[in-house]
């Protein structure tokens, strides 16, 4: 991996990571176009070590509060603050992601990952959906008015983002916003709901790093892509909740549509 791959890699990652255009697929297909190698799913992974930094400390004073609100919770047996329930369901949310991800990861590895085709349609499929979620959800509630329910089924949703071209910021917030929640805490709870499944993924495949080495990919480079999917990450979470206060999600809708049908056309042409 050259210096230059590693920063585009990263910034991929931290682009696609939050804005609903799918990083696992952007991964996958701008390498195959660009004909670089498969860096792999280990390197893949390390690059959501860098979104995890920047949700964190983005959503710092929130975590603080959440953190806060668990552990009472746990000392009164009761849910007697937002932040409290908040945290819970963010809990119960992740459990559908990460039972997917352990039943099924390999599968879709096996069948998914190496078929640019597929991952370019999931992409225009997931676009539309976005649409159909943009333009029919209600979006009248805010973060406060989550439920039990409706945070189980914006659980549901994230375990769909295993599949590349799916999106687990995309599908989570066009769960949110079927759910009625508002354009920008739709994409807040998508964002608070990344750092327990992406922290969960980060530290399985940081113990097979600690078994197997990081492969091909040098310590350096991947450090440089880990930093720029950081700082990336951070300026699209600010961006996108800034952007959806007073814009729809079409503009992304329209992006998986362009780039889905410019990857199949290529494929046929290169043929």
């Amino acid at each position: 991996m050259e210096l230059y791959q590693s920063v585009v890699m990263g910034i991929i990652q931290g682009l696609g990571e939050f804005l609903p255009i799918s990083s696992s697929a952007h991964l996958i297909l701008v390498p195959n176009l660009l004909k670089w190698p498969d860096f792999g799913q280990t390197f893949d992974v390390s690059l959501h070590l860098g979104t995890l930094v920047s949700v964190a400390v983005y959503f710092r004073q929130d975590i603080i509060a959440l953190l806060k609100g668990f552990i009472d919770s746990i000392k009164t047996r009761s849910l007697n603050s937002f932040e409290a329930k908040l945290c819970w369901y963010i809990i119960i949310a992740t459990i559908p992601g990460a039972a997917a991800g352990k039943m099924f990861e390999d599968v879709i590895e096996e069948n998914v990952r190496n078929s640019p085709n597929i991952i370019a349609m999931l992409l225009m499929v997931m676009g539309f959906v976005l649409i159909a979620a943009d333009h029919y959800g209600r979006k009248l509630l805010t973060i406060k008015d989550i439920t039990f329910k409706s945070s189980f089924i914006i659980g549901l949703a994230q375990a769909l983002a295993l599949i590349p071209g799916f999106s687990r910021s995309g599908i989570t917030i066009t769960a949110g916003l079927f759910s009625g929640l508002k354009n920008d805490a739709a994409a807040r709870f998508s964002f608070l709901l990344s750092m327990p499944i992406i922290f969960g993924a980060a530290l399985l495949k940081g113990v097979k790093i600690m078994k197997t080495g990081i492969g091909d990919v040098s310590a350096f480079n991947f450090s440089v892509g880990i930093i720029t999917s950081a700082i990336v990450g951070y300026a699209a979470i600010s961006f996108l909740l800034s952007y959806v206060q007073t814009r729809s999600y079409k503009i992304f809708a329209v992006y998986r549509f362009l780039f889905g049908a410019f990857v199949i056309a290529w494929s046929f042409l290169k043929k």
